[in-house]
């Protein structure tokens, strides 16, 4: 299962309240008060990690809750402080605070950003445990010798949140479904995406490495496929097009036969203007187009029309399921895409 939003609730752990107690010991019968403090509750931590790829774990445990701390005991024995709860989270999770309604937010929009976990290692306090209780110990004087005053563990913190998931990657594959997205993605990298001959096979991005020459490497991102009314969440819309938000280059794959019955043309100035609405900073991306299924029939035609309409674009013909232009396709990656270790 593939999640990338989902809402949860945390509560970090309470404070262990302070303890009254009085020093009882043979040959000393005025000890006085020796109440320890009560122990720190957990945190609720979110951490970055490579080896997580979504959100999934988070939707089999959506109340995330850390253990109350000890007690405070006698001989100003302190309590012990909880343990944190870790949850792992993969990069590129968007942390928002969510409202307190029963009903789970559709998506991001107006709500409030906590924390942008965009890199391996780093780390969020999502909600800081309580501190703990004060035993009687602290509570005495001259004029208070039997204190039996004692304070209780400060409550947790908690709170509904809203994670978003958008890959990382340096480029994005964008298309209509059977443009030949995940074949593309099959050739240049060592990913192995599903490949079927219907719509929408792809139902969540998946990612692959592309290993250029002198040891450098970029990761590109398959895009399920677009259609028309996405950025209204027409479909899957708002699920496929987060993903999109955080690509360096895109790379419109355009089926140049027209094999599904529509125009390469049109197909690029629905795709664009699906991405525009959807958050303008999109059409400012740079972006080239991969014309794949070049050995069909028709497929020449349209590439030669499809140029002189769009002159200053790069265009690279490919027929990805053959390999055709798959060496010049990735030399255009190399030389766009800022190579990351």
């Amino acid at each position: 299962m593939f999640v990338d939003h989902i809402r949860v609730f945390a509560k970090a752990g309470d404070g262990g309240s302070g303890c009254v107690s009085f020093r009882r010991e043979k040959f000393i019968p005025k000890g006085g008060p020796d109440g320890g403090d009560g122990g720190r509750g957990g945190d609720i931590i979110l951490l970055v990690d490579v080896n997580v790829d979504n959100l999934s774990a988070l939707f089999y445990e959506p109340i995330l809750k850390a253990k109350k701390g000890e007690n405070g005991m006698g001989k100003k024995c302190y309590g012990r402080a909880a343990r944190s709860k870790v949850v792992h989270v993969p990069a590129g999770t968007l942390v928002y605070r969510a409202p307190d309604s029963i009903k789970p937010p559709k998506d991001s929009k107006d709500l409030e950003l906590v924390e942008d976990l965009d890199r391996e290692g780093k780390e969020l306090v999502l909600c800081k445990g309580g501190e703990g209780g004060k035993g009687n110990v602290h509570f005495k004087s001259s004029r208070n010798r039997v204190p039996r005053q004692y304070t209780e563990g400060e409550p947790g913190e908690e709170g509904y949140f809203y994670l978003e998931l958008r890959k990382i990657a340096d480029a994005g594959l964008i298309g209509y479904p059977n443009a030949g997205k995940s074949t593309l993605l099959g050739r240049i990298s060592s990913a192995h995406p599903k490949v079927a001959p219907y719509p929408f096979t792809t139902l969540h991005p998946i990612v692959g490495v592309v290993e250029f020459p002198g040891y450098k490497r970029a990761t590109v991102a398959d895009i399920p496929g677009l259609i028309e009314g996405a950025h209204r969440d027409i479909g899957l819309g708002h699920d496929f097009l987060r993903h999109i938000v955080r690509c360096k280059l895109l790379v419109f794959v355009l089926d140049m036969a027209g094999s599904e019955g529509r125009s390469p043309i049109a197909d690029l100035a629905a795709l664009r203007k699906e991405l525009k609405l959807y958050d303008p900073q999109l059409s400012k991306r740079p972006w080239i187009v991969a014309a794949n299924k070049m050995d069909l029939p028709g497929a020449a035609e349209n590439l030669k029309q499809f140029k002189s309409r769009h002159r200053k674009i790069a265009v690279v013909p490919i027929a990805a399921a053959q390999g055709v232009g798959i060496e010049l396709l990735k030399e255009k990656l190399d030389a766009l895409i800022p190579a990351s270790s």
